[in-house]
């Protein structure tokens, strides 16, 4: 039986408070190393399994960078991105296929609208239509054909967890976590996702943000570059005024959202945290990673501040600002 986070291993990280009142609460789990690597924080179980979901996806880069994947700058940030979907986003997208000889059609992510609402209007009014270049994970897709590409291996089947793509992730996984496998899903964009515990999770993203671009080791210099390409580029990773291009613009960290509450964030010194709030909420997650990592050092109360001004953290009534969602008592 596999040990997941349950309500018993969990602590309260946020609630969203209206008029003085407490009206929902956010209960999970974090854990925090510091810039060296150590532990120096954990809220609740940080060593039961949880499935990453897209906070996978910095590995999931790494992985096919070191397949052989040439991508730099734009195309290398966007493939560990959950973009929106803009014109944009595809533009990158779509170059990645077109240098590697491939096309939307070998993407095996399912179309999608895009997730920003401006743009999907517009494809509306202009009679367009669900594609799969808009799909959140489409760069990351993107980057494992031209991994495939790249080493030789076929493009059809690329997510089946027995191919040598997947293979060669899962090992990569394992390395930067030092964690085997102990589960394997379908995440919504149909690649697989591997459970591990938060433990694990932060071990890797830590190791991953870092790394160093001038590193003699090959899987390190890989890892800065990809950090050095989603600071230099952060309108990648999700899209203007989202929560991770606001961390990342406002703060220099490293980060990366996953579904269902998941959540990443490297500070520029290092300091890492990994968290997962249990009920799937992605409301708080940015704001409680970013405290975390102030309590840990890693960023400052003026900077936490000024990012808590920039997120999407206020709540109304009747045409007012009557309450705010904040970190809760369990950390």
């Amino acid at each position: 039986m596999l040990e997941t986070l349950t309500v018993q291993d969990s602590v309260e990280l946020a609630v969203v408070e209206r008029s003085g009142f407490v009206e929902s609460r956010h209960a999970g789990a974090a854990i925090v190393l510091s810039s060296d690597g150590d532990i120096v924080a954990r809220h609740g179980n940080a060593d039961a399994l949880i499935l990453p979901r897209s906070s996978l996806k910095p590995l999931q880069a790494v992985a096919c960078i070191t397949a052989g994947a040439v991508l730099e700058g734009e195309q290398l940030a966007i493939s560990t991105a959950s973009h929106i979907g803009t014109d944009r986003h595809a533009s990158v997208v779509r170059d990645i296929l077109t240098e590697g000889g491939l096309t939307e059609d070998d993407l095996a992510c399912p179309a999608s609208w895009p997730s920003d609402s401006a743009t999907r209007d517009e494809l509306v009014r202009e009679h367009g239509e669900p594609a799969r270049v808009r799909m959140n994970c489409s760069g990351k897709h993107a980057a494992m054909l031209r991994a495939c590409v790249a080493t030789g291996w076929p493009t059809d089947g690329y997510l089946d967890p027995s191919h040598p793509l997947q293979v060669h992730i899962r090992d990569v996984v394992e390395r930067l976590t030092g964690e085997k496998v102990a589960h394997t899903a379908v995440d919504g964009c149909g690649a697989p996702v591997h459970a591990m515990t938060l433990t694990a999770l932060a071990r890797g993203i830590h190791r991953i943000g870092t790394a160093s671009d001038r590193s003699p080791f090959a899987l390190h210099r890989v890892a800065g570059s990809l950090v050095r390409a989603v600071r230099e580029s952060p309108w990648t990773i999700e899209g203007p005024g989202r929560p991770d291009t606001i961390a990342i613009e406002k703060l220099g960290v490293f980060t990366k959202h996953g579904a269902e509450g998941v959540m990443v964030m490297v500070a520029p010194n290092g300091t890492t945290v990994a968290l997962k709030m249990l009920d799937g909420a992605t409301r708080a997650s940015t704001i409680v990673a970013a405290t975390l990592l102030e309590r840990a050092g890693g960023l400052t109360g003026a900077e936490v501040a000024t990012l808590a001004d920039a997120l999407p953290l206020t709540i109304s009534g009747g045409g007012s600002i009557v309450g705010a969602i904040r970190p809760g008592a369990g950390i």
